[in-house]
C-alpha cells in the first residue's frame, strides 16, 4: 500500500521488503555562493591559464634552446643532409593537381572517420541514423563527381 511522504513522492514496498520512494523528488535550490567561493574559483582559472601559457613558451624555449646549437659544418643546415651543393633555383613550382588531390585525400579520409563512429552507434541511430548518413556521403559523392566532371582528377 502507498504511503505519501511528501506531495510529490510515494513510498512503496520493494518485492524484498524494503521500501523505495517513487515519484518526483522535491525540488532543492542550491544555496547562494558567497564572495570566497566565487574568489576561490577565480584563482583556479587564473592558475590553470598561468599554467597553459608558461606550458606553451617554456616549451618553445627548450625547443630553441635544444636546436639553436651549430653542430657539424655549414651542410647540416641545407635542407638535404647529403653534402651536395643545390643546382638551380631550389623554389621550383608544383602543379595545381597535386595540392587538388591532397584536397581531395583528406576530405575522404575525414569522411571514412565519420563513417565509422557512425558504424560504431548505427544500431542506436536507426533509420534517421541510416538517412542522415545517406545524405552525407551524396553530398560528397556529388562533390566528387564535379571534380571528375571539371577534368580536377586527370594528371597533366
Amino acid at each position: 500500500m502507498p504511503v505519501p511522504v511528501s506531495a510529490n513522492a510515494v513510498a512503496r514496498c520493494t518485492p524484498f521488503g524494503s521500501f523505495a520512494i517513487v515519484g518526483r523528488p522535491s525540488i532543492r535550490h542550491p544555496a547562494p555562493l558567497d564572495l570566497e567561493d566565487l574568489v576561490t574559483g577565480i584563482w583556479y582559472v587564473v592558475g590553470f591559464v598561468i599554467a597553459g601559457t608558461g606550458f606553451v613558451f617554456g616549451t618553445i624555449g627548450l625547443a630553441w634552446l635544444i636546436t639553436h646549437r651549430t653542430r657539424g659544418d655549414e651542410h647540416k643546415g641545407y635542407p638535404y643532409e647529403s653534402g651536395i651543393d643545390t643546382y638551380g633555383d631550389t623554389h621550383a613550382r608544383f602543379g595545381v593537381s597535386f595540392y587538388i588531390y591532397a584536397l581531395l585525400f583528406v576530405a575522404f579520409d575525414i569522411e571514412v572517420v565519420f563513417i565509422f563512429l557512425w558504424a560504431l552507434v548505427f544500431r542506436d541511430l536507426l533509420m534517421g541514423g541510416l538517412i542522415t548518413m545517406l545524405i552525407f556521403v551524396g553530398i560528397l559523392m556529388l562533390g566528387l563527381a564535379y571534380a571528375w566532371r571539371k577534368g580536377a582528377l586527370s594528371w597533366r
